[in-house]
């Protein structure tokens, strides 16, 4: 078949897709239900204070030597595994719940005390715990491997949110539609500077005044504030505790050292649930990052309303992305973030990355993906889902990657890290839904047809399949043009005679 996209192919990913979430149920979260292999076409509404919390100096680790090679990348992910395992006792020890750990951001969920009248509760013991987080962090450095305590912001929202299943094939976890997930999201990554900032809905509940525009985006906390919130909250637990109990940790189940082998392509085929610090891959790679661009909104136009389709929509849209990646081009979803997908693409060998026909493929691939979201848009218009005005904003970027898994045997969590994999995100913030954007680094080490159809300001509107592929073709880039001569070649048996069999003669009159 090659790499290539096809609309039939979609079509009929798309049927069996929409069958799995063709019925939906809504239902109330109870007290202690698990939120674990969330059936696709099941939803939990909860009421719950999400915070999310940004290391803001991932991209300073990935920056420790000239060069991007080993040292930096093993320094990378040990500074994540050494800050995670922190994290994640603490989370343990105050009750409140990972929903995911991305790189250098972390989801959190406090749901107790239960109900719509414990919600001031609720906001106070997240402030508390990300407090308690921030103290710690300070303390969970390595000094003898040259690794730096974190500097973290923290963005708290509240609200009733839909809990449902994230992740495919593996690496299943809740993922939380709604506002207060995203606006903590967006809270946390607003600008580079530490401390706790809270939203308005977040502020009121706990008796602050709420601040105009974006304000609260900017206004953090004051010690007084953090003071009272954790006075309230009454956690079991301090920051001594959890540094003597982590320092413990180190000790007897240290860490160990990083060690990295290529993997074989296909990429779709890395077992990445294998996958640990020290079994961890490495190779120059394209990193992708898709995103769908409005959902947030729709989330909030239609939860009330039309929960069911929420659900749907989520459901289709990110499996025909994952086909995609994975399937149509033969790379390797990373994970889901929420509505993005991160996928990463590599053509060559054990040994060796092609790098022209990567880049070449990520172009396609990312036509690939527009052309699929389209066709899937259209799917769900025809079966009568609810469906706003959604769009896809992708962005690429090429360089050396790691990809491996941090923690504690039971409870570990994938990782990918690389100076490609923030400028590919980089480079999807600047597009709208309509847009496509390459990194630099692609940009110079692609084909010339690559830097044709992009030009300087590295970006392209409405860059679906068959117009990344005439457009890379028609600049004579040999791996469009070997993906037209395989799709030609797919579609002879459907208009000519099998011409390996003789032919028969007529039958006489």
């Amino acid at each position: 078949m090659g790499k290539n996209w096809n609309a039939q192919r979609s079509q009929a990913r798309l049927a069996t897709r929409y069958a799995e979430v063709e019925t939906v149920s809504i239902v109330d979260y109870t007290k202690d239900t698990s939120l674990e292999n969330i059936p696709v076409n099941k939803a939990y509404k909860m009421h719950a204070a999400h915070l999310y919390v940004d290391i803001l100096n991932l991209r300073d680790m990935l920056h420790v030597t000239k060069d991007e090679g080993e040292t930096c990348h093993k320094r990378t992910l040990r500074f994540l595994n050494l800050h995670y395992r922190a994290v994640h006792r603490i989370l343990s020890e105050t009750d409140a719940r990972r929903v995911d750990f991305h790189n250098q951001r972390l989801h959190g969920v406090v749901a107790k005390p239960y109900g719509t009248d414990s919600e001031r509760r609720r906001v106070e013991r997240a402030v508390a715990i990300a407090q308690l987080i921030i103290d710690v962090l300070k303390e969970t450095g390595d000094s003898d491997d040259k690794i730096p305590n974190a500097e973290v912001r923290v963005g708290i929202d509240t609200g009733t949110a839909l809990a449902v299943n994230n992740g495919r094939r593996g690496g299943r976890e809740p993922l939380f539609l709604g506002r207060p997930a995203n606006q903590a999201a967006k809270t946390a990554g607003h600008e580079p500077l530490t401390g706790i900032y809270l939203t308005n809905e977040a502020r009121t509940a706990i008796g602050l005044k709420a601040l105009d525009g974006d304000t609260h985006r900017t206004t953090a906390l004051t010690t007084a504030q953090i003071e009272a919130c954790v006075a309230a909250a009454k956690l079991d637990v301090s920051k001594d505790d959890i540094v003597e109990a982590w320092k413990d940790e180190q000790k007897n189940t240290p860490i160990g050292s990083v060690g990295f082998s290529r993997p074989t392509p296909p990429l779709r085929d890395l077992d990445i649930q294998a996958l640990s610090l020290a079994n961890s891959k490495r190779f120059e790679a394209v990193s992708v990052y898709a995103d769908i661009d409005g959902f947030s909104a729709y989330v909030e136009n239609n939860i009330e309303d039309d929960p069911e389709d929420v659900v749907r929509a989520l459901h289709v849209l990110r499996s025909e992305l994952d086909h995609v990646v994975s399937d149509d081009f033969e790379g390797r979803r990373v994970r889901f973030i929420g509505d993005c997908i991160h996928g990463a693409l590599l053509d060559g060998t054990a040994y060796t990355t092609y790098t022209e026909e990567t880049i070449s493929n990520a172009v396609l691939c990312a036509g690939g993906l527009r052309s699929g979201f389209s066709e899937a848009k259209k799917f769900l218009k025809e079966k009568k889902v609810v469906l706003d005005d959604l769009g896809l904003a992708i962005g690429f970027e090429f360089g050396p990657l790691s990809i491996s898994r941090l923690g504690m045997k039971g409870d570990m969590v994938r990782c990918a890290v690389g100076r490609n994999v923030l400028n590919s995100e980089t480079e999807q913030a600047r597009c709208d839904g309509t847009e496509t954007a390459i990194g630099e680094e692609a940009f110079d080490n692609g084909s010339d047809a690559v830097r044709e159809l992009f030009e300087d300001d590295r970006i392209v509107a409405n860059l679906d399949y068959d117009s990344a592929v005439t457009g890379l073709a028609a600049s004579d880039d040999k791996t469009a043009k070997a993906a037209q001569a395989n799709a030609y070649r797919a579609a002879i048996p459907a208009v000519v005679p099998n011409l390996s069999e003789p032919l028969r003669p007529h039958a006489q009159r």
